[in-house]
């Protein structure tokens, strides 16, 4: 079965280490779901090139351009991968702004990877402090692990670049899993879900 994934990376430079991570997250999920028999349909949006989009849909409330298919596809999802650059130790206004005009409810329910990038390992916590509640707020189930890249964590040395993959490759199986529940429940709304942490047992937080 296909799975819809969408990956959202507001990443403002080309190339830039945020669009990295958001590939090899994407990636990474793709084989997960592979493991598990499911294919992947994968829409990877580069919020820099919807900006304009973006500003005027926060003030007319109306999306234009690709902006429509965007949103289209946020709402069809049965998972998300949200990558943001940290600034002033909290996601970009880009990205913030993109996610202000997702309409309420499209999340409900969605499983969201939500990950990272910045300059120092102080801001990791960022994931904690700013991109959990806003998607907790937005009723989507975000995946246990996040996953935070800083500069130092891009090297080949024994540590950091070993520790970021396997960080990449948890966090990918969790939405995994979690992508193939959310499409049961969607097919089948009267089913009873299976509890949370059922879900989570054996994958490793």
């Amino acid at each position: 079965m296909t799975r819809k994934l969408v990956t959202v990376t507001a990443g403002l430079s080309n190339p830039s280490s945020t669009r990295l991570l958001a590939d090899r997250l994407t990636n990474a999920t793709e084989e997960a779901l592979a493991e598990r028999g499911e294919t992947a349909d994968v829409r990877v949006v580069e919020l820099r090139e919807v900006a304009h989009d973006i500003m005027n849909a926060m003030t007319t409330r109306v999306p234009t351009g690709d902006l429509s298919g965007i949103l289209k596809d946020m709402d069809e999802a049965d998972a998300v991968i949200a990558v943001t650059p940290v600034f002033n130790a909290s996601y970009s206004g880009l990205f913030k702004s993109f996610f202000d005009v997702v309409e309420p409810g499209t999340l409900d329910g969605t499983p969201v990877l939500a990950a990272a990038t910045g300059g120092s390992p102080r801001h990791s916590l960022v994931l904690e402090h700013a991109l959990r509640p806003m998607f907790s707020y937005s009723r989507a189930v975000v995946v246990p692990t996040g996953v935070y890249a800083a500069s130092e964590d891009w090297g080949a040395g024994e540590s950091g670049g070993r520790e970021l993959s396997e960080r990449i490759a948890r966090a990918a199986r969790q939405l995994a899993l979690l992508a193939t529940e959310h499409s049961a429940k969607t097919e089948d709304p009267y089913e009873e879900p299976t509890p949370f942490a059922d879900l989570m047992s054996g994958l490793g937080t």
